[in-house]
């Protein structure tokens, strides 16, 4: 799933820096690192007995690792940990498709997710690329334009999102960007979760536990920390 990266960059981190590096779960191998702004580091790795094309991300903060994701091939969200695993349901009404967001340049997407605390939501929007391009530390990526809902079984609406995101088209990976969110108050707050640095094996950084961004400024300016993630990058 794809939109639940998008409130990452609300999350406000407690306490000082930890040393070292991230180590990948056994059976898995690292491919990269992504520096983002609002204090956030994600890593980005395969495993060996996953489907083809699947990907994980664990994205850290000062404290360290607060969310692991896995998606598919076509970007769907096949399931989070928060730390409650969240899981795609099977079958849903408009699955997402990163190829059919490359070939057509829209793609809408209505699903549901079910989590092992017992609780559900649904999730609806779509993802449209705008034709733009930009460059991030020397890496372009394609600009999209993004709403999200999600809404609990009852129907009553959790959170709303807008804004615009970033893809690879070859890595099949979407980033977070700027635009703001509404967590069912009806209060829009700006949120930017754009990369800023990209590290890759053999690199200085790659695999570094602590964030480099925006974290002072978070730290100063502490309200209610939120750990909540949109499917975008479901890195989202």
């Amino acid at each position: 799933m794809r939109k639940f990266l998008i409130l990452a960059c609300l999350t406000v981190p407690a306490t000082a820096a930890l040393a070292g590096t991230w180590t990948p779960p056994e059976g898995c191998q690292a491919f990269m690192t992504v520096q983002s702004k609002a204090c956030r580091v994600s890593h980005y790795y395969r495993c060996s007995g996953d489907a083809p094309g699947d990907q994980w991300r664990v994205d850290l903060d000062q404290e360290g690792p607060f969310f692991h994701s896995r998606i598919d091939y076509e970007a769907q969200w096949v399931e989070s940990y928060d730390p409650v695993r969240q899981v795609l349901d099977p079958a849903p009404a408009d699955p997402a498709s990163f190829s059919e967001l490359l070939a057509e340049g829209m793609d809408t997407w209505d699903f549901t997710l079910s989590r092992a605390d017992g609780a559900g939501s649904r999730a609806t929007g779509y993802d449209r690329l705008t034709g733009r391009t930009v460059v991030i530390d020397g890496i372009t990526l394609s600009e999209t334009e993004v709403q999200f809902t999600e809404y609990d079984r009852s129907g009553r609406m959790l959170r709303q999102s807008r804004g615009n995101e970033f893809l690879h088209p070859e890595w099949r990976l979407f980033f977070a960007g700027p635009g703001e969110t509404d967590l069912g108050d009806g209060i829009w707050r700006p949120i930017d979760g754009s990369p800023v640095e990209f590290v890759f094996p053999g690199e200085e950084g790659f695999l570094a536990r602590q964030p480099n961004y925006d974290c002072d400024a978070l730290t100063a300016d502490a309200g209610p920390a939120t750990n909540e993630i949109l499917p975008a990058s479901f890195e989202e």
